[in-house]
């Protein structure tokens, strides 16, 4: 139901462009028979819209890997830099967040670990949405700030590290067998900043796979059984990128390809002293729009990545 709804809203859209256009084309050759300045100008008003949400579908067309059309599951690590790190990671939290909410997306934050002083240690957020792994998954790799310290004493400048991991969804139609008898589960008491991360009873889950050591939490559902089945899922998720990691290896061990691992490697960086930049180092593209960038205007990144990748394949090809 899900793919067909999806199809339907797809092709609902195309048709809709099509009727706008076919009227704009009647008013058009009447122009041919009578010129008039004001309704040359409407037709050409009208067109402004269409040619941007063609523009939109056609680089939708980009989006044609395996899962791109699914929800995506987001985690965020804070990583070297202490508390400016920590902070770093939240910042880069509310920055999704808001890129969510300009494409109408939903979220909801499945686990979030305090940072000491500030911000957060990690935290693993879904986004649901038409095509979201598909946009997000061009954020995958370390995030770096440079700027002036606001936990200094001094103000001396910083540099602090941020890693995304960015998973598909895993729906149950694919495949992921875990077995009762190789997870091992915990219960503790959810805590966390504001009323709605904390609780009274033993309803947070930590889900542990024995033959993976691959460890999974959730805390933000309002019952144990709740964070269970979330806590499943982000498991499945989890499983699921491993396998894709073992199947690449052997691929490129076969083609005698090296494979590059890519955590711990930044692709991108934002400068707010002593000059304001964003840069992404795979594509090159940047921006001196920092507010933006963090207030949630990440599209053009993401555009830029994806472009890159549509033009490599095509040449290779």
């Amino acid at each position: 139901m899900q793919q067909l709804n999806a199809l339907r809203e797809e092709v609902t859209t195309w048709e809709g462009i099509a009727t706008q256009l076919n009227d704009l084309l009647g008013l058009a050759q009447l122009l041919e028979e009578e010129p008039d300045a004001e309704m040359q100008a409407e037709i050409a008003q009208s067109l402004a819209p269409i040619e941007k949400e063609v523009e939109r579908l056609q680089f939708a067309l980009m989006l044609n890997g395996e899962h791109d059309e699914q929800n995506a599951i987001i985690s965020i690590h804070a990583g070297s830099g202490g508390v400016d790190a920590q902070d770093w990671a939240e910042m880069l939290l509310r920055m999704y967040l808001r890129w969510a909410e300009h494409h109408k997306f939903r979220t909801d934050v499945y686990d979030y670990s305090e940072g000491e002083e500030a911000g957060l240690k990690s935290t693993t957020v879904e986004i649901t949405g038409h095509y979201a792994y598909g946009y997000l998954r061009s954020e995958i790799g370390t995030h770096r700030l440079i700027r002036l310290s606001p936990f200094d004493a001094a103000h001396r400048r910083q540099t602090s590290f941020a890693k995304v991991e960015v998973l598909p969804d895993i729906e149950d139609s694919i495949e992921i067998v875990v077995r009762p008898e190789d997870i091992e589960v915990d219960t503790y008491r959810a805590t966390g900043a504001g009323g709605q991360h904390v609780n009274k009873t033993d309803s947070a889950v930590r889900m542990r796979h024995l033959p993976s050591g691959v460890v999974v939490t959730c805390q933000n559902e309002r019952s144990q059984f709740q964070n269970r089945e979330v806590a499943m899922k982000l498991l499945k998720a989890r499983l699921y990128e491993l396998e894709v990691k073992r199947q690449e290896e052997a691929t490129a061990k076969l083609k005698g390809e090296h494979v590059q691992a890519d955590f711990g490697t930044q692709i991108r960086s934002v400068t707010v002293h002593p000059y304001t930049i964003v840069k992404d180092h795979r594509t090159g593209y940047e921006s001196g729009d920092t507010t933006g960038y963090l207030a949630g205007n990440v599209d053009p990144f993401i555009q830029a990545y994806l472009h890159e990748q549509a033009g490599g394949v095509a040449t290779e090809e």
